[in-house]
């Protein structure tokens, strides 16, 4: 009988093309995903991978198991979803991501409810870079996402996946406490003289974001610093080095010598869960999307500054 661990380590590798991008995605070492090959291969007494150069590449009889691995795994997870459904109890185990702002501002008020209200749910929490979720939501990498974008600038959301919106997230802008637009109530973008910009990292979603709000008020960007974490882009600002946009979401701490401005109009980031269509039915969930809804309610009129 084949073994369903030793066809996910299989599907694993036609769905990332080599063992150690599957090992990554499985949280599992090399060796144990070749081990689990190897011993495949004997169940079935065909060979399943050829050595390619220093990597391996699947052989056809592979490619048609991984595709049988694919359906069965697909049905597999629908049975276990099923069966949770008929109990109606929030339990087995759960895996969710989230882009780091949002671990810092909402996952760990999400994963106390969880705990307090389903202590029989296993949770496993990761973070991971916005533009990795979507793919491994889809792919069953993980159960459940937190995602976000920007108005204007949608996430595109494939069949067989859902989502619920979490919170509308204010970006303002933060400015050296010194600075003569500081003390405002409000700016626009078009107020900041010499553009002197410290922006997240070219093709993230924030940094393309920034780029699309700063030229739609017609001016052209002077990037003078790239930083991901937002705490180091607010030492920058204290620094006197630029201007930077911050969400309010997992800002954390604001240094002195810096001050947060709002923006008219307001830039809004949405955060968003985002689960397999097809697992919809398992309570745990429903429970973890009620929890991030909960954890998110303080967070809706959180002020500037």
């Amino acid at each position: 009988m084949l073994d369903l661990h030793r066809l996910k380590a299989l599907h694993a590798v036609a769905t990332y093309g080599s063992v150690g991008a599957a090992a990554e995605a499985l949280m599992v070492t090399p060796s144990a995903i070749s081990q689990q090959l190897a011993k495949l291969e004997r169940e079935t007494g065909a060979v399943l991978v050829e050595r390619n150069g220093r990597g391996v590449k699947l052989t056809d009889a592979a490619g048609l198991l991984a595709d049988h691995a694919e359906r069965i795994l697909a049905l597999v997870e629908t049975a276990e979803a099923d069966f949770e459904a008929l109990r109606g109890a929030v339990v087995g185990k759960l895996t969710m991501a989230a882009f780091p702002t949002a671990m810092r501002g909402i996952l760990p008020a999400t994963i106390s409810l969880l705990k307090e209200r389903h202590p029989e749910l296993n949770l496993l929490v990761q973070e991971r870079e916005p533009d990795r979720q979507v793919r491994d939501v889809t792919r069953g990498e993980i159960d459940l996402a937190v995602v976000q974008d920007w108005v204007n600038r949608p996430i595109a959301i494939p069949e067989g996946l859902s989502r619920a919106s979490l919170v509308a997230d204010v970006a303002d802008v933060a400015v050296p406490a010194d600075h003569e637009l500081a003390d405002r109530r409000e700016v626009a973008l078009a107020d900041l003289p010499g553009d002197q910009w410290i922006v997240s990292s070219p093709s993230t979603v924030c940094h393309d974001f920034l780029m699309f709000l700063i030229r739609s008020s017609e001016k052209e960007p002077s990037i003078v610093c790239t930083a991901d974490e937002y705490p180091s882009q607010l030492a920058m600002v204290a620094a006197g080095h630029g201007y930077a946009l911050i969400p309010r979401l997992g800002r954390g701490i604001v240094p002195e010598g810096v001050r947060l401005v709002p923006i008219a109009p307001r830039p809004i980031r949405r955060v968003y869960a985002l689960w397999r269509t097809d697992a919809a039915r398992r309570p745990a969930i429903r429970a973890a999307v009620e929890a991030l809804r909960t954890a998110c309610l303080p967070l809706e009129s959180e002020p500037a500054s």
